[in-house]
């Protein structure tokens, strides 16, 4: 018998009310499905008795040196076994050490260790922890430093490198807004075509930095699957929010401000690389990392200004975009040098990724809609401008990668 439909196509009330024969219906194949589960888990799916060895993980998230003689390394067991540490080695000699919460951990869990080591400024050390099965798992201190202290002074002195790397750099590109709104149209549209070549670069960049640090997330959690999931639920995301009322006035505006957050993102990024080689240790490389993100900075204000010379924003508005693209910086410092996750890098810079995406989107709408009745949207003009802000990011990045 089939269901009659209204007019409009959809159910009457009585066809589409939650009945107890309906709610049946959509719960029966989940308890079947349970029931498969239990079963699989009970009979060992077929397989039977097993004589194999365990199958233990534990990754390593982060080794530091609170304060002379003491030496603390953050675990996770990684492995679908649970896993027991029996002991712990330090440059090969049997050491004392504190676990917390507990020794044996379960799937996911994370543990504490403390090891009261008197570890020497300037060298290397290495540590193995060694489970109850005799499996091994090796972390190493490149270079001995006592970690960062969360106080007052060292606060200040990562918000003030945050500061050099994000904010200036943002505000001296942004300041080329009057002589570049004093170019034609042709010009304007070469500006909009370089700053979609700058967002271009970004998230390819973006996305390279996420699914290096998710090589340091545990296998488990999935770390290089998660980079395009969240990507794409960002984008996913943006792009409804920005569909909601597309002809807003201060569109243009709107864009910078889209475009700030997710430079924001990756500027966020930057700030955990310089924070986390200061934690490590490595002085001249968060020097070299300061100057390169300063310089390759510079243009992603350029990029800011770009949806906006068109219009004349309040000066308020200008120092808002400095700072939600450049402010995001310092938190990177303070999380990179004090508490580092790999798990969270990961999703901060999947979600940058996938919001400069949906800029490049606006950007392109932009273009589109200045080119209505004028000829292709891709000419010369827009193709010499991607090139040129490819080139000019890819540029800038050698100062950072040299």
């Amino acid at each position: 018998m089939s269901e009659t439909t209204l007019s409009d196509g959809t159910l009457p009330r009585s066809t589409r009310a939650w009945t107890m024969r309906r709610i049946v219906l959509g719960v029966l194949p989940l308890g079947l499905l349970g029931a498969v589960m239990v079963a699989i888990f009970a009979t060992g799916g077929g397989l039977g008795d097993r004589s194999a060895p365990p199958v233990e993980k534990l990754s390593i998230q982060r080794v530091h040196l609170p304060e002379p003689n003491v030496i603390v390394l953050e675990v996770v067991n990684d492995g679908p076994q649970p896993v027991t540490i029996a002991q712990v080695l330090v440059d090969d000699a049997y050491w004392s050490f504190q676990i917390a919460p507990d020794p044996t951990l379960d799937r996911l869990q994370a543990a504490t260790i403390t090891i009261p080591y008197p570890w020497v400024a300037g060298e290397a050390h290495v540590i193995s922890l060694i489970s109850t099965t005799g499996a091994t798992f090796e972390a190493e201190v490149p270079v001995a430093v006592q970690s960062p202290a969360l106080d007052r002074g060292t606060v200040l002195r990562f918000a003030a490198i945050g500061f050099y790397v994000g904010v200036v750099p943002v505000t001296l590109g942004l300041l080329w807004y009057p002589f570049l709104r004093g170019l034609g149209r042709q010009g304007l549209r070469f500006i909009l075509a370089l700053t979609a070549g700058l967002l271009l670069f970004l998230i390819v960049d973006m996305v390279g930095e996420a699914q290096e640090v998710a090589e340091a997330v545990p296998g488990a959690l999935s770390g290089s699957l998660l980079v395009p999931l969240v990507a794409l639920l960002s984008f996913l995301f943006l792009l409804a929010v920005s569909s909601r009322n597309p002809e807003a006035p201060q569109r243009g505006l709107g864009i910078a401000y889209r475009m700030a957050l997710g430079i924001g993102l990756h500027n966020l990024g930057e700030g955990l690389a310089i924070g986390a080689a200061i934690a490590l240790g490595e002085i001249a490389l968060g020097i070299f990392l300061i100057v390169g993100f300063t310089l390759h900075n510079v243009t992603e204000g350029v990029g800011i200004a770009a949806p906006i010379l068109r219009t004349r924003p309040a000066l308020r508005h200008f120092a808002g975009l400095a700072l939600l693209a450049g402010a995001p910086a310092i938190l990177g410092v303070w999380i990179g040098g004090f508490v580092y996750s790999p798990l969270w890098a990961t999703v901060f810079l999947a979600i940058g990724a996938g919001a400069i995406a949906q800029v490049v989107v606006e950007v392109a709408r932009l273009l589109a809609d200045g080119q209505r009745s004028r000829g292709a949207l891709l000419d010369w003009t827009t193709l010499g401008g991607v090139t040129a802000g490819m080139a000019l990011m890819y540029v800038t990045s050698l100062a950072v990668a040299a």
